[in-house]
């Protein structure tokens, strides 16, 4: 077993994994950089070292610096958290030639999976439905322009090596194909230094439908239930819910039973996420997250396991030790991503927390690393909690849900909290009627009615 845990990674997740680890009797050591001095993640942990000034390049992301200080620390496993190094396949392999346990999936799998058209490619090998579209990068634009005419407009041309809504641009029409064309290509180019798109059928009114699977190195891979996900705002996520109130159970069994059986004959090792756009009781494989995911707690509120000690278990090469069977899911929770920022117009807020209290009682879970007098500092994501919450139905787990938003106060920063207050209130959110478009007008209704 994993003995002590170098956690490459910052904020409530470095916290998070600090948790599995103590409850494991597993030693941790907390990398930071100057900015991050007083986190609480160095707090709390056996031991800290610094790694560099705050810009993430010089220090989260300074491979040679984890590694010196796993190394001078005699840490024997190292685990990425996510973002970061998290699906940096060359990190993976590097920890893995320095003799530590990486506390993640293979770097063949992480590299696969990183790149779109690849994972794309695999995955249909897999016998896993894709949305319609190329079957790989496009060489120029004639090519996208005969497979937009193909597959029908609206189209969607995305980055191959892309994420977080960056190298994606729509063409509603033929004319609209050359601008998205060479706009997702400069995103690409500037943002991953990888100009390669393809293009996909866009899909006008989807969901945003993520599936948790676990692997073990013995050929073991089982399921956790899906999430929905889709809230989003310029693609990324603000509230997520477990399990989706768009499925029926036919259709959960059904997409599970088609993820397994392709992860089990890759040999699909710890934790992943399968990501679908879901439309008219059709699923369609997007990507895959090679990482725990942020809305992990979610899944493991339903599931009752802990889903980090489960990924250090199989860094150890311990077999899953149970079966799909035995995995069970019990009543509905919600995440509300708490960032630091203005719930009206989403400018960063970064600033000196002056009262932070956070909600109790049954069935709610806060995960932060926020405390009072703590700095949040301007060099990193906004995202400053999660406030999680489970309840026997979805009814009771909203209701639970304004409950302790209300009860949830942070000052000396602004944050989405009023955002989410509103969101829970609104009669399409409580039917569960919405697509990955309803935040964006959502919150655009809310601002031309001011």
């Amino acid at each position: 077993m994993i003995s002590k845990v170098l956690i490459a990674n910052r904020g409530e997740i470095a916290l998070r994994i600090q948790r599995a680890c103590r409850e494991m009797g597993i030693k941790t050591v907390a990398v930071h950089s100057t900015a991050d001095a007083d986190a609480m993640h160095v707090r709390l942990a056996d031991e800290a070292v610094c790694i560099g000034p705050p810009s993430a390049r010089d220090s989260y992301l300074n491979v040679a610096a984890i590694l010196s200080a796993a190394t001078i620390t005699g840490a024997d496993a190292i685990h990425p958290g996510y973002g970061f190094l998290s699906e940096n396949a060359e990190f993976a392999e590097t920890v893995e030639e320095h003799g530590l346990a990486f506390i993640g999936p293979t770097a063949e799998h992480i590299r696969t999976m990183g790149d779109k058209i690849t994972a794309k490619t695999t995955m249909r090998a897999l016998g896993v439905p894709l949305v319609p579209g190329s079957d790989g990068a496009l060489p120029d634009l004639q090519a996208a322009r005969e497979v937009a005419e193909k597959v029908g407009y609206p189209v969607l041309i995305k980055a191959a090596a892309g994420g977080g809504g960056r190298g994606m641009k729509v063409a509603q029409t033929a004319d609209d194909i050359e601008e998205a064309w060479s706009v997702a290509r400069a995103e690409a180019r500037a943002a991953f230094g990888n100009d390669e798109v393809y293009l996909e059928k866009y899909m006008n009114r989807p969901r945003h439908i993520e599936l948790q699977v676990l692997g073990d190195a013995h050929g073991n891979v089982v399921h956790f239930g899906e999430r929905d996900c889709s809230l989003q705002r310029r693609h990324q996520k603000l509230l997520e819910e477990a399990g989706s109130p768009a499925l029926t159970d036919a259709e959960r069994e059904e997409i599970g039973r088609t993820a397994t059986e392709a992860l089990s004959r890759m040999g699909y090792r710890n934790a992943g996420t399968l990501e679908f756009l879901y439309q008219d009781g059709q699923f369609c494989f997007i990507e895959m997250n090679t990482r725990l995911q942020v809305e992990h707690p979610v899944t493991e509120m339903v599931c009752n396991v802990d889903l980090v000690r489960e990924q250090i278990r199989i860094a150890s090469g311990e077999p899953l030790g149970y079966t799909q069977a035995d995995v069970k899911m019990s009543g509905h929770a919600i995440e509300c991503r708490i960032n630091a920022e203005d719930p009206e117009t989403f400018m960063p807020s970064p600033g000196t927390i002056k009262v932070f209290h956070a909600p109790g009682g049954l069935g709610v879970r806060m995960d932060s690393a926020i405390y009072v007098g703590y700095r949040i500092p301007p060099y990193y994501d906004s995202m400053i909690a999660k406030l999680i919450v489970h309840a026997p139905t979805r009814a009771e787990a909203i209701a639970r849900m304004q409950r302790a938003l209300d009860e949830c106060v942070v000052d000396g920063v602004k944050t989405v909290i009023p955002l989410h207050q509103k969101i829970l209130a609104d009669p399409s959110f409580q039917k569960g009627d919405y697509t990955i478009h309803w935040l964006e007008n959502f919150v655009a209704a809310q601002q031309a009615g001011k």
